[in-house]
């Protein structure tokens, strides 16, 4: 005791893991040898098995080894590492998951639209484009893999060791899940080493979390027992996905333990080599190159991966795996195309935020016949009214639907779909149920044709199609119920007043019992009323009483997009809050005033100009400042700024400024900052570490900016 014990690993352990236990004795190196050869023998052992599908001991082995190390550990405290075996459940309920900014953003890629095996074609055709090969030119060649139907997974390993896992969230932010993904045990806590292929510095492996066909019905059949045995809060899961997220999601890891999920890896986010290389391409080269080396490194891989040369190639693989599809054992919606080569990805690079390197290539989707048993109207949050279709439960597309929505009066109408009727029923996209066709040779005599209402099923006001609308909307706005709990969700949504901790749920009750009648009623709750709801113990109600009183400070362009205007998204918030610079101002502008802003046009100035025109509205928006919402003044963008209307790309770290900060400076003098280098690309303001988006830049001949050229360009 008193001097570090390095285990022979890179974690240094000093003399504080002993502080609890005085008496705690100091390792000698006969435990400490053995306790690392037991963990080497049960990492190897358990890849073997859950892994490769391929155990090379009994199980009656494995477990007298893994009980030995839980002896060691009893014994030396000292010596039990973070990526020991007996680290992988942890019983400790979460407080909540806390948010992980993905170092590289977690983007969605693009779908092909045609979903028959020569949709592979047009792909091959777009990349070819892009790329100005000549149609004599050599095939490109591809990496064809399967599209799993799970939960996206970014797992971070610092120096070979897992420090952090998080979901996908919206790209850009996910939820820390850490432990919960340590009960997978296919994901190595530790890297596998190799002198050939040294562990990087950092390496965040993307992936995929699902639940094997075998296992969701092994979870269901046990739910099943443990309904019948009359235990509460146990339900039926619908299908292997949605079983797995809530198993990922879960905030006690001793339940998502219980759950049997696996873990398929595909790509690469984040990666700093061993030598402290960034350069991605310099390290492998390939798609495939990365693939293997995941596995060298211990992670599981799915099997039919493989290289493709040329578009026949990705319709053949296409084809195939439809074959394959039912025998997996787990559950695909299609399969995914990339081009191979780093260098190609880098030069082909994005259209918007989607790679122009990949894509999706989806299944037709599976349909089945069924009954309408009802066909009710359902009101969203900007007051449409949708009908949908009740169905008969059908098995359709790896998922039990009862539900499929008729999209609007018009659609309803053109496939003559009514009460009673047998109808065709698809997963579109595998995803989306809806209602292809209705069977009218084996329609009842009596049935009606279906109408939409004339008034709002929930709040009874006036139900009104605009011209040249095809959906019904209720001009309640913020008085209907309906409408009420969906303006309260997106009011208290991250990107807009950022009220965490209020959740479906919570605003159902709170809307239920009236404590919220319009938006402003949240800055009035009380502690007394939070705890008279369900689930709402004293901690979480003062949570959520602070976290309110802090959402009061917020931003012009924040509080306009919470207000859950039609037609008034984030970016068009921005612009008009940046235009008009005060919300009197935005409230007092006519048709002419609004069309003045860049990107609104005539749809979004009648939707403005609809919303502030009635009372109701213009009284809860009084009533939200009077409660204490307020914001700090916008400066106007200047019309001679030097950014005004232009595109700018930020990559690489500013000396001072953050990305959001950098970002907010520019959209303050009227510019745009997108996330990908083109042709309409105005500057690039690169920092340290500044990747493929300034090579790009510099091939374009985009002007490029370091902190301080940008900062000159503000100033003018």
């Amino acid at each position: 005791r008193g001097k570090p014990l390095c285990v022979l690993t890179n974690v240094c352990m000093t003399d504080d893991l002993f502080a609890d236990s005085e008496a705690a004795p100091a390792p000698d190196a006969a435990p400490s040898a053995r306790y690392q050869e037991l963990l080497h023998t049960l990492q190897r052992y358990a890849h073997a098995y859950y892994v490769q599908d391929a155990p090379v001991v009994p199980d009656a082995e494995y477990d007298r080894l893994y009980q030995e190390l839980e002896q060691i550990e009893a014994q030396w405290p000292g010596l039990r590492l973070a990526d020991s075996p007996t680290q992988r459940v942890i019983g400790a309920v979460l407080a909540g998951f806390a948010p992980v900014r993905h170092a590289v953003p977690m983007l969605s890629i693009r779908t092909e639209t045609d979903n028959t095996p020569e949709g592979a074609r047009a792909f091959d055709a777009r990349v070819r484009r892009e790329l100005g090969l000549e149609p004599t030119a050599p095939a490109i060649e591809y990496v064809a893999e399967l599209k799993f139907d799970g939960l996206a997974l970014s797992l971070r390993y610092e120096h070979g060791v897992l420090v952090q896992a998080a979901t996908r969230g919206d790209g850009e932010t996910g939820e820390e899940v850490t432990a919960n993904i340590k009960t997978i045990k296919q994901i190595p806590l530790r890297l596998f080493a190799s002198a050939a292929l040294p562990i990087p510095q950092v390496l965040e492996v993307r992936g995929e979390v699902y639940m094997a066909r075998a296992d969701f019905d092994a979870l269901n059949k046990r739910q099943a027992e443990r309904i019948a045995a009359g235990q509460k809060n146990e339900r039926i899961f619908v299908n292997p996905r949605n079983a797995a997220a809530g198993a990922v999601r879960q905030l006690d890891s001793r339940i998502a333990a219980e759950r049997p999920l696996s873990f398929f890896a595909y790509g690469l986010g984040a990666f700093v080599a061993a030598d402290g290389s960034s350069d991605v391409a310099a390290s492998f080269g390939t798609h495939m190159q990365i693939l293997q080396a995941f596995k060298a490194w211990g992670l599981p891989l799915e099997a039919h991966a493989r290289v493709a040369m040329g578009a026949d190639a990705l319709v053949g693989f296409h084809a195939s795996m439809a074959q394959l599809r039912e025998s997996l054992g787990f559950d695909i919606d299609g399969v995914v195309y990339k081009v191979n080569s780093l260098a190609l990805q880098q030069s082909l690079g994005f259209a918007s935020r989607e790679p122009r390197w990949a894509v999706a290539h989806k299944y037709p989707a599976q349909e089945q016949l069924t009954t309408v048993l009802a066909i009710d109207v359902q009101v969203g949050r900007t007051g449409k009214l949708t009908p949908v279709a009740k169905l008969a439960p059908v098995f359709v597309g790896g998922a039990t639907v009862t539900n499929a929505t008729l999209h609007n009066e018009d659609e309803a109408r053109r496939k003559d779909v009514r009460v009673g009727d047998t109808v065709i029923v698809r997963r579109a996209g595998d995803v989306i149920p809806e209602v292809v066709a209705a069977l009218p040779e084996k329609r009842l005599p009596d049935a009606q044709p279906f109408t939409i209402p004339s008034h709002c099923p929930v709040c009874g006001s006036v139900a009104e199609r605009e011209p040249g609308e095809v959906d019904t909307r209720c001009t309640g706005g913020l008085v209907c119920a309906a409408q009420r709990k969906h303006a309260v969700l997106h009011f208290a949504s991250r990107r807009a007043m950022d009220v965490e901790g209020l959740g479906d749920k919570l605003v159902e009750q709170l809307v239920d019992k009236e404590l919220i009648v319009d938006l402003s009623n949240l800055y009035h709750l009380t502690l007394e009323q939070l705890l008279g709801l369900e689930r709402m113990a004293l901690k979480s109600a003062q949570n959520l009483l602070d976290t309110l009183e802090q959402s009061k400070q917020t931003t012009l362009a924040r509080f306009i997009y919470a207000l859950g205007i039609r037609h008034v998204g984030e970016a068009t918030a921005k612009d008009l809050a940046r235009h008009f610079g005060s919300l009197e101002a935005l409230m007092a502008a006519d048709e002419t005033a609004l069309l003045q802003v860049p990107e609104v046009g005539p749809v979004v100035s009648h939707s403005l100009l609809l919303f502030f025109s009635q009372d109701a509205n213009r009284a809860i928006v009084d009533r939200l400042r009077a409660s204490g919402v307020h914001w700090p003044d916008v400066e106007v963008a200047p019309q001679t700024s030097r950014l005004q209307g232009k595109t700018v790309v930020l990559t690489g770290t500013l000396p001072t400024l953050s990305r959001d900060a950098a970002q907010a400076l520019i959209e303050a003098a009227g510019g745009k900052v997108s996330g990908s280098v083109s042709k309409k690309t105005d500057f690039v303001v690169a920092g340290s570490d500044a990747g493929s988006k300034l090579a790009k830049a510099q091939e374009l001949g985009v002007t490029v900016l370091d902190e301080a050229g940008l900062q000159a360009l503000l100033a003018e």
